[in-house]
């Protein structure tokens, strides 16, 4: 990845976690951060079929499933796929499409599949979404409500890289691009997605994970705390993170380090916590110092 983009190596391992877990990420930041470049990229290095949606005002639900067409020669419906059927899907600025376009992912992102004209369809294996949405732009887009948050597993920021990451940057750019090669397929994805269920996770960090969520609820700060589902994904992302640093067993640590991307987009700030400057990344971060770490004794 270092090869075409710079400066995002956490938001690389990020997207690994996500891919591990089955779930999808939503990527948040200004226009010219590399977002859309970091996912073609991702895409190409995986070795799995890419498509590209741009979001905007007009787009229409059968833009992203497909249609039924008439075949004139055999008068026939026949089905035209939309861009959906795919295995990473990039939907660029998914909040400038109105909520009727925005709903269209609802059902594949959760449930693997697509239903058109009454006829539901598997989609390959592994499927997963990056959306891109710019945080700061308000006129012409549309706000992704929370069902729709709550069906990514991930947000991440995606903001400026450091001084020396610019100057590399600049260096990457000053020589023609290097086509990289896959390194993997998607065989290889879902046989390491298969074996998430295998990193132990014991009861007391289950406690834990609930202990978190719930005091989530709990927090003056807060309007919504985080859902039932989101203790399952952060149970995920945790073995998916313990996966990729190459243990069959999740911790603490692994937890909290992964505790503001799967929470952060999940959480409504109280209006008055806001306006006092109060951040959801600083609510988070109480939370887990307020859950008391219980280690195993048998261990």
């Amino acid at each position: 990845m270092k090869q075409i983009v710079v400066g995002l190596d956490d938001v690389t391992d990020q997207l690994l976690v996500a891919l591990f877990a089955g779930g999808h990420v939503l990527l948040e930041g200004v226009p010219g951060t590399a977002k859309t470049t970091l996912c073609r990229t991702f895409a190409s290095i995986l070795g799995i079929r890419f498509e590209r949606i741009q979001f905007t005002p007009d787009l229409l639900p059968s833009d992203v499933t497909g249609i039924q067409i008439l075949d004139r020669n055999t008068s026939n419906f026949v089905l035209r796929k939309g861009p959906v059927f795919c295995q990473l899907l990039l939907a660029d600025e998914l909040n400038r499409a109105p909520a009727r376009t925005q709903s269209s992912l609802l059902e594949a992102m959760q449930e693997g599949q697509v239903t058109i004209d009454g006829n539901t369809l598997p989609l390959p294996e592994p499927f997963m979404v990056l959306a891109t949405q710019n945080p700061i732009e308000q006129e012409g887009v549309y706000r992704l409500p929370e069902a729709q948050l709550d069906r990514f597993l991930f947000r991440i920021k995606v903001g400026y890289p450091q001084r020396d990451a610019e100057v590399a940057m600049l260096e990457l750019h000053s020589r023609p691009t290097p086509k990289l090669s896959a390194i993997c397929t998607a065989e290889e994805i879902m046989s390491i997605q298969s074996q998430l269920d295998t990193v132990f996770c014991s009861e007391e960090l289950k406690q834990y994970i609930i202990d978190i969520v719930r005091e989530s609820r709990s927090h003056s700060d807060l309007l919504l705390g985080a859902s039932p589902r989101a203790a399952i994904n952060l149970m995920k992302a945790s073995r998916a993170f313990a996966l990729l640093k190459g243990r069959e067993f999740v911790t603490h640590d692994d937890v909290q380090s992964i505790c503001r991307p799967v929470l952060g987009h999940r959480l409504i700030m109280r209006p008055e916590a806001e306006m006092d400057g109060r951040t959801v990344e600083a609510v988070i971060q109480q939370v887990i110092q307020r859950v008391p770490v219980i280690l195993d004794q048998k261990t």
